[in-house]
């Protein structure tokens, strides 16, 4: 869409009704928006908000307007290039993840929410909000149910994060944009940090991805720095893990996927064997 008196395209943006909103997933537009200062060191590379609107005055949701980034979409763009040009794209992913990991912030879990004193009570809160929708969604929360058990009997070994630092929440290539002249592949936009919050960068989806397959990707260690491989560090990934697949067991549901739910018990049984 346009707008009058602008010369370029802009994006309006519309939150479903507050009432098809999961409760992990609750008010993601505003945290975005509450965000936006925090990511001033990516700020050249993300969409603008020129209108935010949460009163519900208007259209009975929340909505933003935020200017239109240039490019193309990364998972289109980067298989035009040989295989051998993308660690330069993961390089640059390392960078943007770096930027973002080492801002300090003022409480644990979602940016725009009153937020939690420690990382255990942002982790576990953050399972069983996503044990709830899985129960609301018919589906069984049992497996998140034991983990967050588990996490809570070990809070100690999350509290050992005491600093909260940002998260981007859900960065990875589906959420990238590439310029589509250059003669490697060079991200010129990232968007959709509406699941920002602050915790563990271990705890990013970003990391997760990067550490996802050992393929071009591992360029990414090159620019966002050496891993930490102590036991405690292992120990919270595997919590970490089970938290990325609740949410993508729930996405999944939401797109009709049942194979791709079942999958994820599987998954979650393979991550409670490691904690146990």
């Amino acid at each position: 869409m346009s707008l009058a008196g602008r010369d370029r395209s802009v994006i309006l943006r519309v939150a479903p009704e507050e009432a098809r909103q999961f409760r992990s997933e609750r008010h993601l537009m505003r945290n975005e928006y509450a965000s936006q200062p925090w990511l001033v060191v990516i700020a050249p590379l993300m969409p603008r908000v020129l209108v935010a609107d949460w009163s519900h005055q208007v259209i009975g949701r929340d909505w933003m307007i935020q200017t239109h980034l240039d490019g193309v979409p990364a998972p289109e763009q980067l298989g035009t290039y040989p295989r051998t040009a993308w660690p330069a794209f993961f390089r640059q992913m390392g960078t943007v993840a770096r930027s973002v990991h080492d801002m300090r912030g003022p409480h644990f879990g979602p940016v725009g929410s009153p937020g939690h004193g420690t990382w255990s009570e942002a982790v576990i809160t953050s399972l069983e909000e996503i044990a709830a929708d899985l129960d609301g969604a018919g589906l069984d929360a049992a497996d998140v149910r034991k983990v967050a058990a588990v996490a809570a009997h070990e809070r100690a070994v999350l509290n050992e994060v005491t600093e909260p630092r940002l998260l981007t929440g859900d960065l990875w290539t589906v959420n990238v944009m590439l310029d589509a002249e250059a003669e490697e592949p060079t991200i010129t936009g990232v968007l959709d940090m509406d699941r920002a919050w602050w915790g563990d960068p271990a705890a990013d989806w970003t990391i997760r991805m990067a550490l996802a397959k050992q393929d071009e990707r591992v360029a990414f260690w090159e620019t966002y720095g050496k891993r930490d491989r102590s036991p405690a560090v292992v120990w919270r990934s595997l919590v970490y893990e089970v938290r990325h697949l609740g949410a993508v067991r729930l996405e999944r549901h939401r797109l009709g996927n049942a194979a791709g739910v079942k999958n994820t018990y599987d998954a979650v049984a393979a991550v409670l064997a490691d904690l146990s």
